[in-house]
């Protein structure tokens, strides 16, 4: 989008009609691109119509307001299949979750981004895939392939969503890390709907129950049975049509977080060590060892990605720089920790999966690593950070495609 503005900045009805094809991709690129472009009037105009624009609601078009509706009505319908199919729940909704929800989103962004028949055809082709397969599996008792494909069915259904999301755009690094913003508001924005509509539930239920009825079955079958669903997808609008209402607050909880989520993360060492636990011997304390290295390696990335087209002080760069640093020390600890268990009880799925996730993880943070140390030592862009963590992208993608489908087949679906 850069380029683009940069080669169309003395053309106004082009730059309108890039503004109107991606408003929120068009504000980050400009703001961005502000300091460089001097005094021009042009960009001066600009500067201020999106800075006035930033302080209005959109609530878009009819249509998109309709489609809002409908994807919430029909995610809702989803989610309600196994009361009015009489399906076992236990049976449908690990197995589905997903399809409650990252249908409906990639078929918006799908629809935003105009893509063409051959790549709607492509995912469209891959969502009805996962769902056949994945309820194709035997039922079987205490099967991990079967929990590892339900678990990774959801990050490939997330994957075909950053598929959407990126579209036709012609610089995939720079949709690819739009991506991952998207990803941070829409959990803002969420966050937001569900407690407002936490307090209007307690209020709802409370106010009726006053008057002497009872509506609480009545009001999760059906008001929070579609509102749960629902609250991603109009966040999601809000947040493509309005990215000024999270736009600022995102970067914040990005920079109050990254120096809380180090010391935390040097202090939590410190006491493994002098509590004698480790998860060498303890599998579970493996497995929380490893969702706290997911949960931090997100707040990296999505530190990153938030403030990689702003300016961003040394003093950022330095926590990003030691966060991933001893995100690198942790990821270790737990991936040496895998390898011991395998060389003393040999392979199953569940450590074929972890082990996998934990090399590419460390990959990643090695990549992203390198290039903090460049850009601190003025060698590189920290647009080459950004770079760092948006190529990597399809190769996670890659990953949970074999654990999801090939996984239940090379380990007999045990």
């Amino acid at each position: 989008m850069k380029d683009e503005i940069l080669a169309h900045l003395n053309d106004p009805r082009q730059l309108e009609r890039l503004y109107q094809a991606d408003k929120r991709t068009f504000k980050r690129a400009f703001n961005a691109l502000y300091p460089e472009l001097g005094n021009q009037v042009l960009a001066g105009y600009w500067k201020e119509r999106l800075s006035f624009a930033g302080q209005d609601i959109s609530w878009g078009s009819g249509k998109d307001l309709l489609f809002v509706l409908l994807a919430s009505l029909l995610a809702g319908g989803i989610a309600k299949l196994p009361m009015l199919l009489a399906l076992d729940e236990n049976v449908f909704y690990p197995r589905n979750i997903g399809f409650i929800l990252f249908p409906m989103l990639t078929a918006f962004f799908a629809w935003k981004n105009n893509l063409d028949k051959g790549k709607t055809a492509l995912v469209v082709g891959a969502i009805l895939l996962g769902a056949v397969y994945i309820n194709s599996l035997p039922l079987a008792e205490n099967s991990d392939t079967l929990i590892l494909a339900c678990l990774h069915l959801l990050l490939f259904l997330w994957s075909i969503l950053g598929f959407a999301f990126v579209g036709e755009a012609r610089n995939n690094v720079d949709k690819r890390l739009d991506f991952l913003r998207y990803n941070g508001d829409l959990v803002v924005m969420t966050a937001l709907i569900l407690l407002a509509g936490g307090i209007m539930t307690g209020l709802t239920i409370g106010l009726f129950s006053l008057i002497g009825f009872r509506i609480e079955k009545f009001y999760v079958d059906y008001v929070v049975t579609f509102g749960l669903p629902a609250a991603p997808i109009a966040a999601t609008f809000l947040t493509q049509t309005n990215p000024q209402l999270v736009g600022r607050v995102s970067p914040v909880i990005a920079k109050i977080f990254s120096p809380l989520v180090l010391v935390m993360l040097i202090i939590y060492l410190a006491a493994m060590v002098y509590s004698g636990k480790d998860p060498y011997n303890d599998r579970e304390f493996l497995l929380l060892f490893n969702g706290l290295l997911i949960g931090v390696m997100a707040i990296i990335f999505f530190s990153i990605a938030e403030t990689s087209q702003a300016t961003k002080s040394r003093a950022e760069l330095w926590v990003l720089l030691l966060l991933s640093a001893v995100t690198i020390v942790v990821n270790s600890i737990a991936l040496s920790a895998i390898v011991f268990r395998i060389a003393e009880w040999g392979i199953t799925s569940n450590r074929a999966a972890v082990l996998g996730g934990n090399v590419l993880m460390l990959l990643h943070l090695l990549l992203v690593t390198a290039q903090l140390f460049r850009v601190l030592f003025r060698q590189a862009d920290t647009a080459y950070v950004g770079k760092a963590i948006a190529t990597f992208l399809p190769v996670y993608c890659f990953w949970t495609s074999i654990v999801t489908f090939l996984f239940p087949l090379l380990f007999s679906f045990k």
